[in-house]
């Protein structure tokens, strides 16, 4: 008995759909970003002057995509003038925010918002969900916290984690460090972690995460990286830090203006791997 070959037709319909998959994962491009870190010190300069604009001019300079600040106001006090500071920033450089509110207090005057000190993330992408876990600390010490948002780079979605460690006990770092770690795990979408970490590469805080992460500085800076303090800084402790198959093209700190807070920022340009499905 003769069998039928299948209708030409059919045929070219399966070679088109086997020839559209196959080019599409292929062709998925890296997406370029520029993600920057900036303890703000809530907006006071070293001349002891607190002024938003100059910190929101030092991050337009730059152009970043996505922004992890520490050491941001919330309605705190007198110091910063009861100014969401988050929000400010949000709405003077066009950008999505979320806030970590590390310390959270009743208001002065019943009735006023509730004074906070934190972390923020600023992001030109809408931000889609976000968290902000606690860290382990020490008694008398203040509470730090690892603060998320998930948001998608032309169809690609990126983790974002925003951080600052303890500043004076080396121990309590590390156990913020592992916990860190624990709470980020092995996940299957890229990841940038940005923050003030309070240690220098060499310390086994920095180590324990450099496990798992990428150092950006380490991968595309040129120098020291020295970020603290600003105006003669004499130390690296604002990072940069990816998951393993985050590219870094460039990693620079930023001197643009030196007086606006006590740490200079750190920019860099990285590109995450493309979408399985080749989205743009």
């Amino acid at each position: 008995m003769r069998i039928a070959s299948p209708p030409i037709i059919l045929v070219m319909a399966v070679a088109a759909v086997i020839g559209f998959t196959a080019p599409a994962e292929a062709d998925a491009k890296p997406r370029a970003l520029k993600v920057m870190t900036f303890n703000i010190h809530h907006g006071q300069g070293t001349d002891g002057n607190v002024d938003l604009r100059r910190i929101a001019e030092v991050i337009d300079g730059g152009d970043p995509a996505v922004v992890g600040l520490q050491e941001v106001d919330r309605h705190w006090s007198e110091r910063s003038d009861f100014v969401d500071q988050a929000s400010w920033l949000a709405r003077r450089l066009r950008m999505h925010v979320v806030y970590g509110a590390n310390l959270d207090l009743d208001p002065l005057t019943p009735g006023e918002p509730r004074r906070q000190y934190g972390t923020a993330i600023l992001s030109r992408s809408r931000i889609i969900d976000s968290d902000n876990r606690f860290l382990p600390k020490y008694e008398g010490h203040e509470q730090r916290g690892l603060l998320r948002a998930r948001v998608k780079v032309r169809g690609v979605p990126l983790q974002v984690y925003n951080t600052h460690l303890q500043h004076d006990n080396a121990a309590e770092r590390l156990e913020q460090a592992q916990a860190i770690k624990t709470l980020i795990g092995r996940p299957r979408e890229s990841f940038v972690l940005l923050g003030d970490l309070n240690a220098t590469p060499e310390q086994p805080e920095i180590r324990a995460l450099a496990d798992d992460m990428a150092d950006s500085w380490v991968e595309g800076g040129v120098g020291d990286g020295l970020t603290y303090d600003s105006e003669d800084p004499t130390s690296r402790i604002d990072y940069v830090l990816t998951s393993s198959r985050v590219v870094t093209r460039t990693a620079a700190v930023v001197t643009s203006d030196p007086v606006a807070s006590d740490h200079l920022p750190v920019i860099a340009e990285v590109l995450l791997p493309g979408s399985r499905h080749g989205d743009r």
